[in-house]
């Protein structure tokens, strides 16, 4: 595999070459310091955009030249990085050889007329499609509390942070559906068009010279850009006494989700001690949070966390019965307290670098999984996976403890289910 970055002016072009696949897939992100007023927005903007282009005016016309380009898969995101959000559409084909010679440039140039050639009139979006987006919003938003895991962690990073990136809500606010026209929507897709940072990321087997050549041609954003503010968070101070939040629930099992901000790291510590620590403590089907919480005391029925860099954060999350809260929190907090006081063996180190190897071996298996690697490299100050496995086999257990010490637990939200 080989990989090449291009400043094309406007956006970074990537590169990825393999022959692993029989796909090419392209993936194009726009990048734009967060603001909880646009989410809803962005969201129904990047709804809006797959029901019709100028070129194809119906969704029965989109499919049907999907399919004339051998049912390739155009698909939509929205993910918050740190202090950014993320727009990003995702183009898989298959590679030319299974098809014909220019399936993957026409390919290109659907996706070209879908995200540059919207379908507006008068300097706007068309009623009916706006009108069948935001219904399908509004369905999206009243439906949250239906993923209880989801919305347990969400409600936590309210209750964590009130006015932070970390505690808006990505899938978006009624309110703000309320206020969308098809007039400010097309002005905010100018907007995007016009300001936010991009990056296209391409992996497959292609040609190099014909791939820039093709991207040239279809996407010509104007406007040299730059990254305008950090992604990663500020660090939050944990608080003197920790914070209770709790909402009940028609369910009969309850949530329990816990944040525990991690103080100031080093580059090294947060791509290396902090993810095997993470590993050992509760994000493997081995850690000391299954052993303790769930084979030891059965106080859960699902346990695990996980560590977001660019959010300073650890979250904490489980199934249990309202009745073993106080109890699950209490194990939960001697688990911690045991980690920094390095009540955890080298057999135990050497299974979460283990893990974290198959973890890393594994990136080339999906080439949607290189691509973001690739992002998150231009996000996040990294090695490249290949350098990390050798790095990380040199992290010593004094490295680990010293990263949970930096970790306290800080706020505690239950979902509490109230059937029996």
């Amino acid at each position: 595999m080989k990989y090449i970055k291009k400043d094309l002016g406007s956006y970074n072009l990537h590169l990825i070459n393999t022959n692993k696949y029989k796909t090419v897939t392209m993936k194009i992100v726009f990048h734009s310091p967060i603001k909880k007023e646009d989410i809803t927005k962005r969201n129904v903007l990047s709804d809006i955009l797959l029901q019709s282009c100028k070129k194809y005016q119906s969704k029965r016309e989109m499919i049907i030249e999907s399919e004339n380009l051998y049912a390739l898969d155009i698909y939509n995101n929205i993910q918050r990085y740190g202090n950014y959000s993320m727009f990003s559409f995702t183009l898989q084909v298959l590679n030319d050889r299974y098809t014909e010679d220019d399936n993957l440039e026409k390919s290109i140039e659907f996706l070209s007329e879908i995200l540059c050639n919207p379908d507006i009139s008068n300097n706007a979006f068309k009623k009916d499609k706006l009108s069948i987006v935001k219904n399908n919003t509004e369905v999206v938003l009243s439906s949250l509390k239906e993923d209880p895991v989801g919305y347990s962690q969400m409600r936590l990073y309210e209750a964590f942070d009130k006015e932070g990136p970390i505690s808006y809500r990505m899938a978006g606010y009624k309110e703000d559906l309320s206020k969308i026209t098809k007039e400010n929507l097309y002005t905010y897709y100018k907007n995007m068009i016009e300001n936010d940072y991009v990056d296209i990321f391409i992996a497959g087997d292609f040609d190099n010279v014909k791939i820039v050549s093709i991207i040239k041609k279809y996407f010509k954003f104007r406007k040299i850009k730059k990254r305008k503010i950090n992604y990663e968070l500020d660090i939050r101070k944990c608080r003197k006494r920790r914070l209770f939040a709790k909402e009940k629930c028609e369910a009969s099992q309850s949530k329990l989700a816990i944040a525990c901000p991690i103080s100031k790291m080093s580059t090294y510590e947060k791509n290396y001690p902090l993810v095997l620590a993470n590993i050992i403590f509760g994000g493997s089907a081995d850690s000391k949070l299954f052993k303790n919480v769930r084979e030891k005391n059965s106080l859960c029925y699902t346990i695990n966390s996980s560590v977001s860099k660019l959010d300073n954060l650890m979250t904490i999350k489980a199934g249990i019965d309202k009745d073993n809260f106080n109890k699950t929190v209490e194990v939960i907090t001697k688990t911690l307290d045991d980690m920094k006081k390095g009540k955890f063996t080298d057999k135990d180190i050497n299974i979460a670098k283990e893990l974290y190897k198959s973890y890393i071996m594994s990136i080339e298996e999906d080439p949607m999984r290189i691509i973001n690697e690739y992002l998150s490299m231009e996000i996040v100050d990294m090695d490249s996976y290949n350098e990390r496995i050798e790095i990380m086999d040199k992290v010593k257990k004094r490295d680990i403890i010293k990263v949970f010490k930096k970790i306290n637990m800080d706020t505690i939200f239950l979902l509490e289910g109230d059937i029996k």
